[in-house]
């Protein structure tokens, strides 16, 4: 079932944003607000894909007459097959894409993530934004996320990445081609013809990333092109969202190694040691919330590494067993938050 807003011309667009949705009521009003606030010299326009949400949502997306909604039934979601989606529903020239949980931060957020494409001169094809930590962020999550977005450049300054031909590595393959659709834009001509999303359970923007590096284009790292953005998750979740991201990496075929207990136990210990030297040291935190976070810290660890290493050595062809560990399978096969 599709429910469309009064259309515009396609011609007059510059971007359209794509907001996926799914019981994504609790930051959606503040994403929609945002975008709608964009300071950028050309037309936006907005799109929600809804895959079946029971929430508010589509109530939030009512209050906003310049959105575009477009309904799917939540059997019909898929990562990549719905972001190829809204590159055919797009009106602009270029498409960015927003999870329902991730609110740019600034003005010219949508100014800076297009700037790679338009003002480089480099013949780049997609961009990804920075992301930041929201407050309240546990500190695993926290770190990891400042020094994934931290290892791709200065906040400065646009990143370029491509293939030139040196001989390489599966470990270089994977930083030149690592790609994040939580906050990122392409080409819309681009994600129609050239290269899609292919349709995978998960990890489609990893792959999405290697198809551009393989075919020797370039993609960019726009730091100030960024976004709030930390997936709320209890204990629980977290371990199991780590067990659906490594699976998914495992499925797409990185060569990932069954883990050992003794390494399990080795990066776990690291791991709690690290962290509590840096929140220690953390400015954002108060003297309770330190030593609050230096005692629940190390359990979210725990989480990780047993939920790393269950999914090193999980079949891949029991699917009964990946659904059993999957946050996605819990929440349903539509959920389009990462």
């Amino acid at each position: 079932m599709s429910q469309k807003q009064p259309e515009v011309q396609q011609a007059s667009m510059l971007v359209t944003v794509a907001v996926l949705t799914f019981n994504g009521d609790t930051y959606l009003e503040e994403i929609l607000s945002a975008v709608e606030r964009q300071a950028i010299d050309g037309d936006v326009d907005i799109l929600v894909i809804d895959s079946g949400s029971t929430d508010r949502t589509l109530e939030i997306v009512a209050r906003h007459p310049r959105v575009r909604l477009h309904e799917i039934p939540n059997s019909e979601f898929g990562h990549g097959r719905t972001r190829n989606l809204a590159a055919r529903l797009a009106h602009g020239e270029f498409i960015a894409f927003l999870t329902h949980d991730a609110i740019p931060s600034s003005t010219w957020w949508l100014r800076e993530l297009l700037a790679p494409m338009r003002h480089t001169g480099a013949e780049v094809k997609a961009v990804m934004g920075k992301q930041i930590p929201r407050p309240g962020c546990f500190p695993l999550l926290k770190y990891e996320i400042r020094g994934v977005f931290a290892g791709f450049g200065p906040d400065f300054g646009t990143t370029i990445f491509f293939d030139d031909g040196s001989p390489s590595n599966q470990g270089l393959l994977d930083a030149l081609s690592f790609y994040s659709d939580v906050n990122s834009a392409t080409l819309t001509s681009f994600l129609r013809n050239v290269i899609p999303y292919r349709d995978v359970r998960y990890s489609e923007d990893m792959l999405f990333g290697q198809d551009l590096i393989q075919a020797g284009y370039k993609k960019a790292y726009a730091p100030r092109g960024a976004v709030i953005h930390s997936n709320d998750l209890s204990l629980d979740e977290y371990g199991m969202r780590m067990f659906d991201e490594t699976v998914a990496l495992r499925q797409i075929g990185k060569p990932i190694p069954p883990m050992r207990r003794r390494a399990q136990l080795r990066m776990t210990v690291r791991g709690i040691v690290a962290d509590s030297i840096r929140i220690m040291r953390d400015p954002d935190f108060r003297t309770l919330e330190r030593l609050g976070w230096i005692a629940r810290n190390p359990l979210y660890h725990r989480a990780k590494w047993r939920a790393y290493r269950a999914a090193t050595m999980v079949d891949l062809t029991n699917d009964e067993a990946i659904r059993a560990g999957s946050l996605e399978h819990r929440r349903s096969a539509g959920s389009p938050p990462r």
